[in-house]
């Protein structure tokens, strides 16, 4: 049997038990592009690559604001990214309203949860096809979040979605475990590193990525969701391009050590080795 007889609509399983609209839906996040978020205990940042289907048109917005003490990166297609960003930032308003309260970083990732399961049980309705990185600052500390269009959410520290997402990802496997005590300047640096490993070789410039932080202050305050300026994200990279450009601080000590060090004696080959003269 062929598959297109069970992707007809979202509530038709396949003999081998697999909804294929939602694995579409999955497979369009992948073609994405990519989005990074990363958080420490007091701060979460997020970054997305800017990426225009030509050359005459911009980029679509990939990061959005949903309130002051969260907001979301998306991958795929970015209209349902921001019907949903919609949608949460309804939410944060009424729950600020009834209760007078900011929501819980983690309720909001379940409502969305909940939002997105529901189009995959209704045969009239199609799944999202966008995958969001929801990231805030509660009373527990920073979280974030990543919302998958089945419905299933999962909190990570650092995380990464989106077209070659996995090369972003490798680079966050091995810095992760340092993130929980980084400072918010070193987060957004490690993102922009992230997000240049998801390039392969193209140059990395404030006009080709997006860069967000939400956190708490020294004083214990908020600092709201915010996009940072792009001189100020140009100035992040141009230091980070001279210190990868800049030589080991050990290097001159190497070679003047190499430069005092007695020339080293030619070795004479041993006399029983020594070539026979040749015959004329």
């Amino acid at each position: 049997m062929f598959r297109n007889q069970y992707d007809t609509d979202v509530t038709t399983w396949s003999p081998a038990g697999r909804l294929f609209q939602v694995e579409y839906a999955m497979e369009a996040v992948k073609q994405g592009s990519a989005c990074v978020g990363l958080r420490s205990a007091t701060h979460a940042v997020l970054a997305a690559a800017n990426k225009s289907n030509n050359e005459l048109s911009s980029h679509q917005r990939k990061v959005f604001r949903v309130a002051d003490h969260a907001g979301v990166a998306l991958a795929g297609l970015t209209a349902d990214g921001r019907v949903l960003s919609r949608f949460l930032r309804n939410e944060c308003i009424n729950h600020s309203f009834v209760y007078d309260a900011p929501l819980p970083v983690s309720r909001l990732a379940l409502r969305l949860a909940d939002k997105a399961q529901v189009c995959t049980q209704r045969s009239w309705k199609r799944p999202y096809g966008v995958g969001l990185l929801v990231a805030g600052l509660d009373e527990s500390g920073a979280h974030l979040y990543y919302n998958c269009p089945s419905g299933n959410y999962f909190e990570y520290q650092a995380f990464a979605i989106g077209s070659r997402s996995q090369a972003a990802k490798t680079y966050l496997e091995r810095r992760f475990e340092k993130f929980n005590d980084y400072t918010p300047d070193q987060l957004i640096r490690d993102a922009l590193s992230a997000i240049k490993e998801t390039l392969q070789g193209e140059k990395l410039t404030s006009s080709n990525c997006t860069i967000a932080i939400v956190g708490r202050k020294e004083d214990g305050t908020v600092d709201p969701f915010s996009m940072i300026d792009a001189t100020r994200i140009q100035e992040i990279i141009d230091s980070m391009e001279a210190a990868d450009e800049a030589p080991p601080a050990d290097a001159p000590a190497m070679q003047e050590d190499a430069g005092d060090a007695p020339p080293a004696a030619a070795a004479e080959p041993p006399a029983g080795d020594a070539p026979a003269p040749m015959d004329i």
